[in-house]
């Protein structure tokens, strides 16, 4: 008779066969010696290139400043020569002919003067209404009046036998092809409206 007795049963352990194939673990790489260097980020400038923008941004900016300045300053100067050579002539500078203007210019007594004790000079004998304050009188082309004012300043020449006054009436209007002005009763002088916008007024009496 066989014995059916089986094996574990004698102690020891039955022995199992499994048909699952083991799992397979990839290589792992070695670990780098130098950690690597990240790289700059793209599109931010360097503080040396940004320096670099500013300096040349302030350059260009002072050239057009500068530019600006010195045509301004052109500008000035040629004014300013301009008026200077105006005032070296002597005589203001004609004004429109819409506009009023101031006439000017001088009256000279060549008879009769002498000394007012007072700085200046006044006319004596048939000349005596020639004096400070007497009356300037100017006229348009039609003979009406349009301005009035009086003789204020003298020069005495006292070698010559002359005196000088200063002409000046404000507020004459513009307009006219001729004036004529008047000192006290003694007669008009007639003169253009050239003449007269440009200071160009002398009379003489004597």
């Amino acid at each position: 008779m066989t014995d059916s007795t089986p094996s574990w049963a004698n102690g020891e352990q039955p022995t199992t066969t499994s048909s699952t194939p083991d799992p397979v673990v990839p290589d792992v790489p070695p670990m780098p010696a130098t950690p690597p260097t990240a790289a700059p980020a793209a599109g931010k400038p360097s503080i040396r290139r940004t320096l670099t923008t500013l300096l040349i941004g302030a350059v260009a900016g002072a050239a057009i400043v500068g530019g600006t300045w010195y045509a301004t300053g052109n500008d000035t100067s040629n004014s300013i020569t301009t008026a200077g050579k105006a005032a070296a002539d002597g005589k203001p500078a004609a004004a429109p002919d819409d506009e009023t203007f101031t006439l000017t210019g001088d009256f000279t007594l060549t008879d009769g003067a002498i000394s007012d004790g007072i700085g200046g000079c006044e006319g004596s004998g048939g000349y005596d209404d020639i004096m400070l304050g007497t009356s300037v009188t100017v006229y348009d082309a039609a003979g009406a009046v349009i301005a009035t004012s009086a003789l204020l300043l003298s020069e005495y020449d006292e070698t010559a036998g002359t005196c000088t006054y200063d002409v000046s009436v404000a507020d004459v209007p513009g307009g006219q092809d001729f004036y004529q002005v008047e000192i006290s009763h003694r007669g008009k002088i007639q003169l253009s409206a050239e003449e007269a916008k440009s200071g160009g007024f002398s009379g003489s009496l004597g």
